[in-house]
């Protein structure tokens, strides 16, 4: 007989409860006993209130105010009929309200959808009904956006809520008036960090975006460690760049929370290289995380102007998403003196897997680091699931604390990705003789653009689409500001043609902008690497035009 006090997955009894049940009102007790972020929020709302916890370059906020602001939010949601392991889609471009509402799921225990605001309206509408929303937060920058698709969405009509400084539109709740009228106490939920708190979707190889489903404890499991690796302090403040819909900006935010450090949300739509220095010197930022365009765009600033700003706050520095070259590093260690350099690898689903540490960067060119401290050893696998030599090419597969729960909706594909207790995000890497990691490709033909992932399939099944095409290959080549731009080889059918021009419209709509390619090539039939049985040789072709490893 089942026991029906037995509240945990892997079937360990409640202490105490055996035989004797729940009392009235009670509870059952957690299976992870990690706090959320929640919960640390509260704390320091309790221990520092008038500290300042949050804020951009719009509004300030103390840990108290925060905290109270967060717990309005989660309670009104609730009233909405967005309860606990609900989900709620959030469009906006960065701000400091997305620590809000990231916060109020973290105490309500509703699971965030963050949109990226540059997916083309069909792959919008995929996102929100594919993870069953039942609420969307939306910015006044996007109002008509949503509204052109808001016929096709399964969320109750009476919860989409409008954020902004205008009036809101017909057909949405106020944030503000959201706010205002829910109550400030903390919310009545018990949340297990074992349960999820974030749905980020990812592009997927086969043209449909996969729901990464991570949960309140593995993102503990990444900020703790990150701390530790890195050495995070009470009076640091870290400035989110990236966007707030990315993971990278969860990993570096609430991390610096469980320290009682500031979190300031660059909140520009695109991106100004003066503008971030000047907020480098005025917000007092000690950390950030940036793709290498970014420095790039940094660096390519008169001398005059950047050694007018005063940027010796700064004392580490992060790059992530895309290598990085050689006199790149040395012009930011140039630039920044007081800052360390640190490059990261990791993933989505993964977390942060290695570092190449500050005293690495030159001693290890090219290489991701070593694994982070708190994981197990990374594995080398080659098809059969057998471990490789040092120096030999083989699947990457990682252990880490914050590897993500399970793919939404997606058992088999999640099955796949996994060997045992290691995950692999598919990229191919060696080991060398000093436990050092080089990439030697990007999850199979992954294009990373700007710090922005592409995969080929997605770009390929639009192109493809077009009557004039009879096969198209997508890939990345080298680009200096971008890292890769997105370039298409099309084989047009026998006696038909097509224009650059015509192709490039074709997708424009369809996919985000930074999917569409930037460069077509057309040639003939037998110049088409192609295996016996048909199958393009992406491999072949990025062999050719360059590849991405070409810009270290």
């Amino acid at each position: 007989m089942n026991d029906p006090f037995d509240t945990s997955r892997s079937g360990v009894k409640t202490p105490g409860r055996v035989g004797r049940g729940l009392r009235k009102g009670e509870r059952p007790m957690t299976i992870s006993k990690w706090m959320t972020a929640g919960t640390v929020l509260k704390m320091m709302a309790m221990q520092y209130p008038d500290k300042p916890g949050a804020g951009d370059k719009v509004r300030n906020m103390t840990f108290r105010e925060w905290n109270e602001r967060s717990c309005r939010l989660a309670n009104a949601l609730g009233g909405m009929g967005v309860k606990k392991g609900d989900r709620f889609a959030i469009l906006a471009y960065n701000c400091v309200e997305w620590l809000e509402i990231y916060a109020a799921a973290a105490k309500g225990g509703q699971i965030t959808v963050p949109i990226m605001f540059r997916l083309a309206p069909p792959e919008m509408e995929y996102v929100i009904n594919h993870s069953e929303c039942k609420a969307f937060i939306v910015a006044k920058d996007f109002v008509q956006t949503v509204n052109s698709i808001r016929g096709k969405l399964t969320i109750p009509k009476e919860n989409y809520i409008y954020f902004g400084d205008d009036q809101k539109p017909e057909g949405y709740r106020h944030y503000e008036s959201v706010i205002a009228g829910s109550s400030p106490q903390e919310p009545d939920v018990i949340v297990d960090a074992d349960e999820p708190w974030n749905l980020m979707y990812t592009s997927g190889t086969t043209g449909k975006p996969k729901g990464v489903v991570r949960t309140h404890e593995g993102n503990l499991g990444q900020y703790l460690l990150s701390n530790i690796c890195m050495g995070v302090r009470p009076d640091d403040c870290v400035m989110l760049v990236m966007p707030m819909c990315h993971i990278n900006s969860i990993f570096y935010s609430f991390a610096y929370t469980y320290v009682s450090a500031r979190v300031f949300v660059y909140n520009m739509v695109s991106f100004d290289p003066l503008d971030l220095l000047k907020t480098i010197e005025k917000e007092k930022i000690t950390f950030t995380s940036l793709v290498p365009t970014h420095y790039i765009m940094m660096l390519a600033l008169p001398d005059e102007v950047k050694k007018s700003i005063n940027v010796s706050s700064i004392r580490q520095l992060l790059i992530s998403s895309a290598p990085a070259r050689k006199d790149t590093k040395a012009a930011i260690m140039e630039y920044f003196k007081n800052a360390e350099l640190w490059e990261a690898y990791g993933s989505t689903e993964s977390g942060l897997v290695t570092l190449l540490r500050p005293e690495e960067q030159f001693k290890k060119l090219g290489s991701i680091g070593r694994e982070i401290f708190g994981t197990d050893r990374i594995k080398i696998l080659d098809e059969s699931g057998n471990e490789v030599p040092d120096g030999q090419v083989g699947e990457l597969y990682s252990r880490t604390a914050g590897v993500f729960k399970e793919y939404w909706k997606d058992p088999e594909r999640t099955k796949a990705v996994f060997q045992g207790e290691w995950f692999s995000a598919g990229d191919m890497a060696y080991r060398d003789p000093d436990g050092y990691y080089t990439l030697v490709d990007r999850k199979a033909n992954m294009i990373i653009t700007g710090g922005e992932n592409v995969f080929p399939s997605e770009v390929e099944n639009i192109m493809g689409s077009h009557p004039a095409v009879k096969y198209v290959a997508v890939i990345g080549v080298p680009h200096d500001k971008w890292g890769e731009a997105v370039k298409a080889i099309v084989v047009p059918h026998q006696g038909k043609t097509v224009t650059e021009k015509e192709l490039i419209d074709q997708c424009k709509g369809k996919i985000a902008g930074y999917k569409v390619p930037k460069s077509i090539d057309f040639v003939k039939d037998e110049e088409m690497p192609m295996t016996p049985t048909g199958k393009i040789l992406h491999r072949i072709l990025r062999e050719r035009y360059g590849k991405w490893s070409d810009v270290k």
